[in-house]
């Protein structure tokens, strides 16, 4: 694994992401995205940029997919 102070932006996004969902579990992850800030980010705004391109099937398949590392 990539060193944290090496990672990119978005690296370090799904690292965290990956950590939280292993930690929390779907219902911890959909609270801490519930209630999460961080400065002016507008997700709605930003989810939408994301996801315009892609169909429901290909989100469900990319969710389907998603191997979260072993921290052991």
């Amino acid at each position: 694994m990539t060193p944290v102070e090496e990672m990119t932006d978005e690296e370090f996004e799904r690292f965290t992401l990956s950590v939280l969902a292993k930690e929390l579990g779907p219902l911890g992850m959909a609270r801490y995205h519930r209630t999460f800030r961080a400065g002016d980010r507008d997700y709605t705004r930003d989810r939408h940029k994301w996801l315009a391109h892609l169909t429901i099937d290909e989100i469900l398949e990319q969710a389907r997919t998603v191997q979260i590392p072993d921290a052991h």
